[in-house]
């Protein structure tokens, strides 16, 4: 074999130990010595509204074909998920920057590691939206929650925790939109319940002051009165007659006079406290009257803004939405990740193809300076 032609294979084999045989030595080294197994726990769940309308012909096939949008509980509840404020709240309860930056992951994928040498809380975002994913299916709408840790035990928690979080937010989304829904109407009920309460004490007032507690009833009562007198003045007067007439100088005549002149008396005053009297029964009744109104009015009002609310509180009801398990968080009990066998033959099929195409470059340069 000529020296050129050697020296030909020679690069060859140098090439070929370069691009295929040290990286797949590097890739088994890694994935079967080194890299640090990750456990997943699983979770789907339903956001759905029971009082939801049923679904038309054409949104069941926008649905089917994904044109349709996820509910507004799921899509808020997978903002949620991956948002600062879960991460926070997940760094509060199980310390999460200490599950990722445990001794025992490997430098390569441990947070705080070689990958991850910073540990601001803007980097543990970035690998915490690596760790935790929420897909929804556009057309069941049901979320799968994925949650990736180095522990089972710690998958599994932090996965629990995501959906309790989750669930808070849907409890704040349902009491907030109940206050929204009801807010005008309490204050539409508070306010009636004001006026009602100025009319009774103005009416209490006046009856106070007048001396006037319910003019129908006291006037008919009064007119009782008057007709009694009446009578008795009548018969007084048909008295007096029959003693003029048949006995002048009876001394009973100047008695039966004495009272006729009372009960004719009396029946003036009484009339005048029934009407005709700034202080009659007849001129307190107008007043007494108007301020009964305003009451009765102010009751109306209440009993129309009670029914409002109600009537806001039960269509607030209907929008309550729910967050019902599909399937719970899974224990993982078998690592599935890394693809250990898998990740080492796509380095070395990775690196066969490099070092083929390589090959065919350097042969045809080496023809075309031959």
């Amino acid at each position: 074999m000529s020296k050129p032609r050697f020296q030909f294979f020679k690069r060859i084999n140098v090439l070929f130990s370069l691009t295929v045989i040290a990286p797949t030595l590097i890739a088994a080294l890694y994935y079967g010595l080194i890299a640090s197994d990750v456990y997943i726990s699983q979770a789907s769940f339903l956001i759905y509204n029971p009082q939801s309308p049923q679904i038309s012909g054409l949104d069941a096939l926008l649905r089917t074909t994904g044109l349709s949008g996820s509910s507004p509980g799921a899509l808020a509840v997978q903002d949620y998920i991956g948002s600062r404020a879960a991460l926070a709240q997940l760094q509060q309860d199980l310390a999460l920057s200490r599950l990722y930056g445990s001794s025992k992951i490997d430098p390569f994928n441990r947070f705080g590691g070689w990958i991850w040498p910073n540990t601001s809380r803007e980097e543990l975002f970035k690998y915490y939206k690596g760790m935790v994913t929420d897909d929804i299916n556009t057309s069941s709408n049901i979320s799968s929650l994925r949650v990736a840790a180095y522990t089972p035990q710690d998958a599994l928690n932090i996965n629990r925790k995501l959906l309790a979080l989750g669930q808070n937010l849907i409890n704040q989304l349902n009491k907030r939109a109940n206050a929204d829904a009801v807010r005008f109407y309490l204050t539409q009920v508070s306010s009636a319940e004001s006026r009602v309460t100025d009319a009774e004490l103005a009416l209490m007032r006046y009856r106070n002051q007048s001396g006037l507690f319910t003019p129908g009833p006291q006037a008919s009562l009064q007119s009782q009165l008057i007709s009694k007198l009446e009578d008795e003045f009548l018969r007084a007067q048909l008295q007096l007659r029959q003693a003029k007439a048949n006995t002048p100088r009876n001394p009973q005549i100047s008695v039966l006079e004495r009272v006729v002149a009372d009960l004719r008396a009396q029946i003036r005053q009484q009339t005048t406290k029934l009407a005709g009297d700034p202080h009659s029964i007849a001129s307190k009744s107008a007043e007494y009257e108007r301020l009964a109104l305003n009451k009765t009015f102010a009751q109306r009002e209440l009993a129309d803004a009670l029914a409002s609310l109600q009537q806001a509180q039960v269509e607030a009801q209907k929008q309550q939405m729910f967050l019902e398990l599909i399937s719970a968080p899974s224990l993982p009990d078998l690592a599935l990740e890394p693809k250990r066998a898998r990740n080492t033959a796509a380095v070395f099929l990775l690196g066969f193809i490099v070092w083929g195409i390589l090959s065919i470059l350097i042969a045809g340069v080496r023809e075309h300076h031959d």
